[in-house]
């Protein structure tokens, strides 16, 4: 009755695709980006160190950074730790308690947590819409795409899709910003999404525009490194990360939280794009896992030395 263990797949790439029967135009202003149950009781079924929900994760981090660049509103839904049975009401028969026996892991994961501006919504239902005001914040916002990534593909995410497409919102899936049950659900969702009601699309068909913000960041790493050839030092990387915050040199501390200095994930992600550019290979989440410049310098330095 409950979930069991999830298995890591491959994720879709764009080849893997299905056709879209409509070709709508994703529009920044138009759109709500709904990060769909992305909580630890869920994402605990997938285990340690999944390639397939860090790959998730890291993609949807670099779409809620696109967000935040581009004024595109943030939402989350996620199921309240205590539900009576009269809430739950079919679930119970479907899934058994849920998270009720782990109302521990009801926050969502670290790497996605929510800022004070974003809205969390309480999820009732497979669609977002049931018993949740998200068509009338939309309404309320004038917006009427909604950007749909999280778990699971061919449950919530499929059924919100749909539900949006009933009261003339246009869903946008990320294909490569869900993570399913299998890679079966996964491209089955896909599938219906994209011939039914919606239009499919990839983490990099809503990033690829570069945002001001992005461009900021990515400059002053430039400015910082003296161009992609040089390589990264622990003094180079420091520099950068006070090129990006409000803390003078002399109070810095290697091993505190960067994350409280004030870095943010347009940030994060502005340097993984610049260090991939000098061959460095890292993700959002094996940052995010201990933001301190101590550690990202052990993991970069890593990388460097594996290089010579």
């Amino acid at each position: 009755m409950a979930i069991t263990a999830l298995s890591a797949y491959p994720l879709p790439r764009i080849e893997d695709f299905p056709t879209n029967k409509v070709s709508w135009t994703f529009d920044p202003s138009q759109a709500v980006f709904l990060i769909h149950d992305m909580q630890e009781y869920f994402v605990s079924f997938y285990g340690a160190e999944n390639a397939l929900i860090d790959e998730v994760i890291a993609n949807l981090v670099s779409i809620k950074a696109y967000c935040k660049a581009n004024g595109i509103p943030v939402v989350y839904t996620a199921q309240p730790k205590e539900q009576n049975i009269a809430d739950r009401g079919l679930l119970t028969d479907m899934w058994g308690p849920g998270i009720n026996q782990s109302p521990e892991q009801q926050e969502v994961v670290s790497a996605l947590a929510p800022e004070p501006e974003d809205t969390v919504l309480d999820k009732w239902r497979y669609s977002a819409f049931q018993r949740a005001p998200l068509e009338q914040i939309m309404k309320e916002l004038g917006r009427n795409q909604l950007l749909i990534g999280g778990i699971y593909g061919h449950i919530g995410c499929l059924m919100t899709a749909v539900d949006a497409f009933m009261r003339d919102i246009k869903p946008f899936m990320v294909g490569d910003a869900v993570a399913d049950f299998s890679r079966d659900d996964h491209d089955m969702a896909l599938k219906y999404v994209a011939t039914r009601c919606g239009q499919v699309v990839t983490t990099a068909s809503v990033t690829e525009q570069a945002t001001p913000a992005i461009n900021q960041a990515a400059n002053a790493t430039n400015e910082t490194t003296n161009g992609a050839e040089s390589p990264i030092t622990k003094a180079t990387l420091q520099g950068t990360i006070l090129s990006l915050i409000d803390e003078p040199e002399d109070e810095f501390d290697a091993d505190e939280n960067l994350l409280d200095y004030g870095l943010d994930s347009v940030h994060v992600m502005s340097l993984l794009t610049q260090w991939r550019k000098q061959g460095i290979e890292l993700n959002f989440v094996a940052l995010a896992n201990e933001p301190t410049l101590n550690n990202w310098w052990q993991l970069i330095s890593a990388q460097q030395e594996a290089q010579i």
